[in-house]
């Protein structure tokens, strides 16, 4: 009965509902309730859905599109395509956070003295520490700018090291590289320790402790900006998804902001394209 309900609704338009009826031998009655019914089981599914889509937005804290969206229902057991999710998302005027502009230089440029590119833009890994990244960002708070170096397991995509402080010395970065080992022990002349050339990834300084911790060292090559696109892609996310939105009175403030981020968010809720719409902490 409901196959025939169903030709009837496709052609609506083409034929009158009586003259179908009579075809199919059934009432019109009949028809038009099935219609009402199913309208109405469609809206509820669709109030449903709506529903989640918002809690999901905002779980997020306004962070994700739709396809995170779509990837974080889906684990949940909700069965949706990805664009009704995007409709739903439109017409309930969900924009995720969107990036800023402009950054001031945080590369100084220094001779690489002989260090090549170990990971040529392959930012994937078949284990934890093969392939690490590392870079360097701002944070402006109404004291002036809060420094955050940071390192990432290619494998998980968590950030497993970072540091802060008032300036961009090579201590900062060494401070970073020693958390990233004390959180996920480097195998020795095994794990690549990837940077761009800035001044304090190539000072005497931080090869040292790199050399201490078993890693080897990897930089970008000169003048091509995709070379850490996996540490920057790290740092516009932060930007985009809590310090762009955030107003920091002071540098502590910042860095329990940050600090949060990182350890609660990024690291634990934030699904990952890069890993399947995953969390690094599986």
């Amino acid at each position: 009965m409901i196959a025939r309900y169903e030709l009837i609704a496709d052609e609506e338009g083409n034929h009158g509902v009586a003259d179908m009826c009579g075809w199919l031998s059934v009432s019109r009655s009949g028809y038009y309730d099935w219609k009402n019914r199913k309208a109405s089981m469609a809206a509820r599914r669709r109030e449903v859905l709506r529903a989640e889509v918002r809690f999901a937005f905002e779980y997020s804290d306004g962070t994700y599109g739709y396809r995170r969206v779509h990837a974080w229902l889906v684990r949940r057991g909700t069965r949706v395509d990805p664009e009704t999710v995007r409709g739903i998302m439109r017409d309930l005027g969900l924009v995720p956070c969107q990036p800023r502009p402009w950054r001031p230089v945080t590369t100084i440029a220094a001779d690489a003295g002989g260090l090549s590119d170990l990971l040529r833009r392959d930012f994937t890994a078949d284990a934890t520490a093969t392939k690490l990244v590392g870079d360097i960002t701002y944070i402006r708070t109404w004291e002036g700018w809060l420094y955050l170096a940071t390192v990432l397991d290619c494998y998980s995509k968590k950030v497993i090291g970072y540091a802060m402080a008032e300036h961009m010395r090579a201590e900062l970065v060494s401070d970073a590289l020693r958390m990233a080992a004390r959180n996920l022990p480097f195998r020795h002349a095994v794990t690549i320790f990837h940077s761009d050339r800035g001044s304090q990834y190539l000072s005497i300084e931080f090869a040292a402790v790199a050399e201490e911790l078993g890693a080897r060292r990897s930089v970008v090559r000169t003048g091509v900006c995709y070379d850490n696109a996996c540490a920057e892609s790290f740092n516009g996310t932060l930007k985009n998804e809590r310090v762009n939105r955030t107003e920091y009175p002071t540098r502590e403030h910042a860095r329990n902001d940050v600090i949060s981020y990182i350890e609660l968010r990024y690291n634990q809720i934030r699904l990952h394209s890069g890993i399947d719409y995953r969390t690094p902490v599986r």
